[in-house]
């Protein structure tokens, strides 16, 4: 995996960077690497870990302004 010709972070939606991400983590698990290759990795895997956090509070944030008193209410499972 080389990160020099992957996009930028900031253009992926959240279902391509954690995607992006789980490949990143099975290729340091599973692969070996030189030193530099893997430091980049790491590197790329904590920005993308970081992107899709702000993504999801993003997402967070938008279903509070859908209810008017700003509350979340939680999602139903089928347990429920």
């Amino acid at each position: 995996m080389d990160a020099s010709s992957l996009p930028p972070i900031e253009s992926l939606t959240y279902e391509q960077a954690l995607a992006e991400l789980e490949r990143i983590v099975t290729a340091l698990e599973h692969e070996e690497h030189p030193l530099e290759t893997s430091l980049a990795l790491y590197a790329r895997g904590q920005a993308l870990l970081k992107h899709c956090r702000r993504l999801l509070e993003e997402a967070e944030l938008k279903v509070q302004q859908l209810h008017d008193d700003g509350s979340l209410e939680p999602f139903a499972t089928d347990d429920a």
